[in-house]
């Protein structure tokens, strides 16, 4: 991995337009070819990225571009579409790569870990008609826990917790703004999957679309006994 600070501005050019104007900024380069843009603040979340796969080509600017102090040029293309990162560098702050090998990924509880095992195979609990495009589906920000077509061959991002509260749907939120800037899965839509989903979660789910559903984990793995219960 390549960490750079450096005085930059960024464009996205493609599907969507988006700037960064002149500021002190971290860049990540990761080995997937997967590019990310970072402040000092907003958490985790990258301001803009190019996900895997794509190219990065370092050029030296255009004499306009060094007359008003850029130094170094970035162009990160993606592989699949036209879209575009380029970064225009005034200033390398600190510049350094380390190799972080390979990682064991996420370990999650067992009863996560399960309940994504257990939805992937009774992928229909979620509705008639859906299919399993795969788990644990990559991409820039963390895996989707299961990525699936519903009955209409739309697709559906669906984020796994025991018990949901806002920051699942926060998270489910990230994955889809994401998602959705894929053509090849654009629109996907969400549905948060919880043994128990807290009152607060549900009402922000709702507000932006994305679908509740509690799932009985007994009933899932074929212990539970509906003959003893009373309903």
């Amino acid at each position: 991995m390549r960490l750079v600070i450096a005085r930059c501005s960024v464009d996205y050019v493609g599907r969507l337009k988006a700037h960064l104007p002149l500021a002190t900024r971290l860049l990540l380069v990761k080995s997937d070819g997967s590019v990310l843009v970072h402040s000092d603040g907003g958490s985790y979340k990258p301001l803009n990225w190019m996900s895997p796969p794509a190219s990065l080509r370092v050029t030296t600017p255009e004499e306009t571009e060094v007359e008003e102090g850029v130094v170094e040029q970035w162009t990160v293309q993606s592989a699949k579409t036209d879209d575009r990162l380029i970064i225009n560098i005034y200033e390398h702050l600190h510049d350094t790569s380390h190799d972080l090998g390979t990682d064991p990924g996420l370990i999650k509880d067992g009863v996560e870990a399960d309940l994504q095992r257990l939805l992937a195979e009774q992928i229909e609990t979620l509705g008639a008609g859906y299919s399993l495009i795969r788990r644990e589906y990559f991409t820039a920000i963390g895996p989707v826990d299961i990525l699936a077509r519903d009955g209409d061959g739309r697709t559906v991002a669906v984020e796994l917790k025991r018990r949901g509260d806002i920051d699942g749907v926060e998270q489910l939120t990230r994955y889809l703004e994401l998602l959705n800037r894929d053509p090849l899965l654009a629109p996907v839509r969400g549905i948060f999957a919880a043994q128990q989903i807290k009152p607060q979660a549900k009402v922000l789910a709702n507000d932006r679309g994305i679908d509740c559903i509690t799932l009985d984990y007994d009933a899932m793995r074929g212990v539970d006994d509906s003959e003893s219960r009373l309903f």
